[in-house]
């Protein structure tokens, strides 16, 4: 009998454990799928923080972004023969690209000639524009060019879904010190249809490729079409423009200097970029800056909300992305600091042939320029073959024809 009831015990405790048991792995089957799940949504969050992230750079990259979009619209419509592509917009694309001194939209002057210095290489694409398509230009001193405002960050809006762009129909104009007109009535590049027309000088030719100075484009600028300038034309006797366009007094300075040890940063600055270079010799390229740095390249906001903002050095992206950089030393990463209480403490940048110029401006309009840091990158120099020792020989025979066309000249008028 006790051994019945001993082995009756047995199969209770037995069964107990066998539950135990069971409820040990269904629980532990239960925290499992618990904790899967869990690391499940962490992953998702994870992703989700990552995309988040990602959007955000995508953003900032905007100007990029807007370029790759411009490019595909084109193509697209040069190559969509529908009705539909026929009414929406021209099949126009770029016949050339210019290849510019001016690296960031910031510090290229704002209108053209004010710069005389100021020099660009606009070189053809030879799959659409023969090299004889050039002849007979280069008899003229200037040219018309038309092209595309390609850094704005709207295009994209633009050209998709131009019902939801937000155009805007005034703009702010420097001149007005930030008062608004009808951008119909400025040359701002934030316009219905982000096409620019400039004039520049023409200093040679060579096959493909035009030398122009006193340009305003920045680097990488598609270019739709060239004119030759007409003075008889193009020029209008007794032509009159509003009172706040004559007011260029506001947008000059008052003094250019440099500091004693801007000399030895250039010289460092300028063996790396010397050989891809439109200019000279470093004296040159010190007289350029001087030359842009005559007027007020600062914008709106800049003058308005003067802050520092360092970069990083050797970053050719940063460089060419922002647009009114500033920064205290070259080799950090780009963060804005706290707006300096005097103005002549904040450090404004100017990034001319891949050279990162630092200056500072008083409340008099007084500017100092301190130093020079190279951003140059193996980029620039595969775009940059067109440089000055290609360049020189034609502009020594175009100086001696110059020459001699005005001795002809005096001659005659003797």
């Amino acid at each position: 009998m006790a051994a019945a009831e001993g082995t009756g015990w047995d199969k209770i405790s037995a069964t107990a454990l066998a539950i135990a048991a069971v409820a040990a792995i269904v629980t532990g089957s239960f925290f499992n799928q618990k904790a899967r799940r869990l690391a499940s949504r962490i992953r998702e969050l994870e992703a989700s923080l990552a995309a988040a992230l990602e959007k955000s750079a995508s953003e900032r990259r905007g100007r990029t972004r807007a370029q790759q979009a411009l490019r595909n619209a084109l193509t697209q419509q040069s190559s969509d023969g529908s009705k539909q592509a026929a009414a929406s917009g021209y099949p126009m694309a770029p016949i050339g690209t210019v290849r510019s001194c001016f690296s960031t939209r910031n510090g290229t002057p704002r209108q053209p000639l004010l710069v005389p210095l100021a020099r660009a290489c606009l070189v053809l694409d030879p799959g659409r524009v023969p090299k004889e398509a050039l002849e007979g230009l280069a008899e003229y001193s200037h040219c018309w060019i038309l092209y595309v405002f390609h850094l704005n960050t709207d295009l994209d809006k633009l050209w998709r879904e131009p019902s939801r762009s937000k155009f805007k129909a005034k703009v702010r104009v420097p001149r007005l010190k930030g008062g608004k007109m009808g951008v119909l009535a400025t040359r701002s590049p934030h316009r219905p249809c982000p096409i620019g027309l400039t004039v520049a000088k023409v200093e040679a030719l060579d096959g493909q490729a035009l030398l122009l100075s006193g340009v305003d484009l920045v680097d990488g600028t598609p270019v739709l079409d060239i004119k030759p300038y007409l003075p008889y034309s193009d020029s209008i006797q007794g032509a009159t423009v509003p009172n706040w366009v004559k007011a260029d007094s506001m947008l000059a300075v008052a003094s250019v200097s440099f500091s004693p040890d801007f000399s030895s940063s250039l010289s460092s600055c300028w063996m790396q970029v010397a050989k891809q270079s439109l200019y000279a010799s470093q004296d040159e390229f010190q007289d350029l800056i001087k030359e842009l740095l005559s007027w007020d390249i600062r914008s709106l906001s800049q003058l308005n909300h003067p802050h520092n903002v360092s970069m990083e050095n050797g970053s050719h992206d940063v460089a060419r992305g922002l647009e009114g950089i500033g920064g205290e030393e070259s080799c950090q990463t780009l963060t804005e600091k706290p707006a300096s209480s005097s103005l002549g403490d904040v450090i404004y940048h100017l990034v001319v042939e891949e050279i990162d110029i630092s200056y500072r401006i008083d409340d008099s309009s007084n500017i100092v320029v301190e130093k020079a840091a190279s951003v140059f990158s193996n980029d620039r120099s595969s775009c940059h073959y067109y440089n000055y020792t290609m360049w020189k020989n034609k502009l020594r025979i175009q100086d001696r024809s110059a020459t001699n066309h005005q001795r002809v000249e005096m001659q005659e008028g003797r």
